[in-house]
């Protein structure tokens, strides 16, 4: 039923189960670190409910609509702008009335839900304390502490852990040809398929940057001020590539404890750059900081 979804297989086999069983709860509350499959795995979830095939082979009319996005018993609800809004809340109790159409039963995803105002994490509490007996409702998020408590007791919470890495890189491996990833270069991915993939095309200058601090001992700081170009031309990722020197740093500092005084120009660079810093005058700042005191 999830054979395409890498990770969480406790969770999957849960799910599955509750199909199996015809125990569904009317709803849940999918947490985790943002590109783990949540929302993939809820849709894979909301197809199968849906299902009226009897072997869940893909082939029913259905699955069939559901694919094709013109499913009347589902929808996924996101963001309008920065958050969900009472608007959007009280058109899915709108329609989450009507009786099924094709399915048994209706299913509705609301994905990226800690960003929902209070207003309409009131509004919905209304539906999830009286669902009607057909509708299941999953909140998908990132933040389990934006939710409120009363909207937390009435789902059923299954929080999702990270991807491990040897799964992260055979996959990378087998969809985009990735063959060979760093272990610093996996720690950035958090243990998210998502973040992995949107970082796939970056390796080249993440491989820059290490070169730049695995240098910093033996290079002058001319020849530092080159290596470190790609901060240069980083600005709109400039964050992401802030924390990936903490991490080589970090690692660098078991060896060296210089190295954990660099860690605290990196934050105050990041701090700087937060107040809207002049952008080159804080990298430049960065690295003759960082190279100054690893000479000690």
């Amino acid at each position: 039923m999830f054979e395409k979804i890498i990770g969480n297989d406790a969770i999957k086999q849960m799910l599955t189960k509750s199909i199996q069983n015809e125990t569904l709860s009317h709803s849940y509350l999918f947490v985790g670190t943002p590109g783990i499959g949540k929302k993939l795995l809820a849709r894979e979830f909301a197809k199968n409910i849906l299902c009226i095939g009897k072997e869940h082979n893909n082939t029913c009319k259905s699955c069939i609509e559901f694919e094709s996005n013109n499913h009347p018993d589902f929808m996924c609800i996101e963001p309008e702008g920065n958050s969900i809004k009472i608007e959007q809340i009280r058109f899915l109790q709108k329609k989450i009335q009507e009786k099924p159409i094709i399915s048994n039963q209706k299913v509705y995803i609301v994905n990226d839900a800690d960003v929902m105002t209070s207003e309409a994490q009131n509004c919905l509490l209304k539906t999830l304390e009286e669902p009607p007996e057909f509708a299941t409702i999953i909140l998908v998020g990132s933040n389990e502490n934006a939710f409120l408590v009363t909207i937390k007791s009435r789902c059923m919470i299954l929080k999702f852990q990270p991807i491990a890495d040897e799964l992260i890189k055979q996959y990378m491996e087998a969809n985009y040809g990735m063959s060979h990833i760093t272990k610093n270069y996996l720690s950035i991915f958090q243990g998210s398929i998502g973040k992995a993939i949107q970082l796939k095309d970056k390796q080249l200058e993440y491989d820059k940057i290490e070169n730049m601090i695995d240098s910093l001992e033996k290079k002058d700081l001319l020849e530092i001020v080159q290596l470190a170009e790609p901060l240069y031309k980083a600005k709109d990722e400039i964050f992401e590539i802030l924390e990936y020197i903490n991490i080589l740093l970090l690692n660098k500092a078991k060896d060296n404890y210089l190295y954990t005084n660099c860690i605290n120009i990196v934050e105050n660079t990041k701090k700087r750059l937060q107040q809207n810093g002049n952008y080159d005058m804080c990298i430049d700042e960065l690295v003759f900081h960082i190279w100054d005191i690893q000479k000690g």
